[in-house]
């Protein structure tokens, strides 16, 4: 299910962003944790995250959904990841988070570190989850990484077709979550899935935005150059059989944080690629220790809480869509 809450900000024209926080409005008391989801998936993919009470007595989380995702439309056809990275930080504003820590899932990877590398002084702990931040290149399929223009072009040219009675294909939602989750999850939450992604990509508009999505997925440039210029701890957790990025490069790549007071790379047995959804237990632990390790932080600048944000904070309502995931 995608987000049952949007709020607009200016990038691009004009961009309806779909977003789900964990109570009615952020919490200048506690810290705040950006999540952004993984390919052709919604907030939902955070549900563990969003059930576990310790975690949301602890902090806030702001689950947003990428452009070309969920229930996030723009006025502009055509973006890239670095939109997608300007739009969340415009979210954080609208919605008076002045700081934040940010967890990506797969492609969310590349999203939350953009939005480090634009505004460091706003993004003070990154969690990158099953992901990778090369380009699609030869270097890292020779490294077990995944192919995906290979794998993937038939479906960019058949999504190039217009067809007002689109509907996502039966293919393409069984390598979203049979992929991405791994075999891991129960029958029911691959039927989630798969009925989610029915709603979120049909007819021309659900067609234009799905093509977009799948772009940027094959078209995302790398960040490998930009890594040393990270000032945030990064907390990576990645799964030691992951289906799509392998061991090897995240190995490599957590080297490259060489600016970040603190680059730890964590494997997680048993771990699907959407690691977040499949290993909650130690997703959580990782977002608490980061938490931890930065004392206090506050949220609302002064005049976000005098009220300048208070119809965005008045419009912002929890989001109870979707299933646990695991079966729960």
């Amino acid at each position: 299910m995608a987000a049952k809450t949007t709020i607009k900000v200016p990038h691009l024209g004009g961009i309806d962003v779909g977003y789900r926080l964990s109570s009615d409005r952020i919490d200048a008391a506690k810290p705040t944790v950006v999540l952004i989801n993984s390919m052709c998936t919604t907030v939902s993919l955070y549900n563990e995250q969003f059930n576990s009470k310790s975690l949301t007595d602890a902090v806030n989380l702001l689950a947003i959904e990428p452009l070309g995702h969920g229930a996030t439309s723009s006025v502009a056809e055509h973006f890239t990841y670095w939109d997608t990275a300007t739009m969340a930080l415009q979210v954080m504003e609208a919605l008076g988070v002045s700081k934040a820590f940010a967890l990506g899932t797969s492609q969310g990877g590349w999203m939350v570190v953009r939005m480090a590398l634009l505004a460091p002084e706003k993004i003070i702990g990154l969690l990158p989850l099953g992901t990778s931040l090369d380009y699609e290149s030869a270097a890292s399929r020779e490294k077990g990484c995944w192919d995906p223009k290979t794998n993937l072009l038939p479906f960019y040219e058949k999504w190039s077709v217009p067809n007002p009675d689109f509907v996502v294909d039966e293919v393409w939602r069984g390598l979203v979550a049979n992929l991405g989750f791994s075999g891991t999850v129960s029958a029911e939450t691959v039927s989630f899935w798969d009925t989610t992604l029915k709603e979120v990509y049909s007819g021309e508009k659900g067609r234009k935005k799905l093509r977009m999505a799948l772009i940027n997925l094959l078209e995302r440039d790398g960040l490998l150059l930009r890594l040393g210029d990270i000032k945030c701890p990064v907390y990576w957790l990645h799964g030691p059989e992951d289906p799509v990025f392998g061991k090897i490069v995240p190995a490599e790549q957590i080297k490259l944080f060489t600016s970040s007071p603190e680059a730890t790379l964590t494997f997680v047995e048993g771990a699907g690629h959407y690691l977040n959804a499949t290993s909650p237990k130690e997703t959580e632990e990782a977002i608490l220790k980061m938490v931890g390790s930065k004392g206090p932080v506050f949220n609302i600048t002064p005049t976000d809480a005098n009220g300048s944000n208070k119809q965005a904070l008045l419009n912002s309502r929890p989001d109870e869509s979707g299933i646990g995931f695991g079966g729960s």
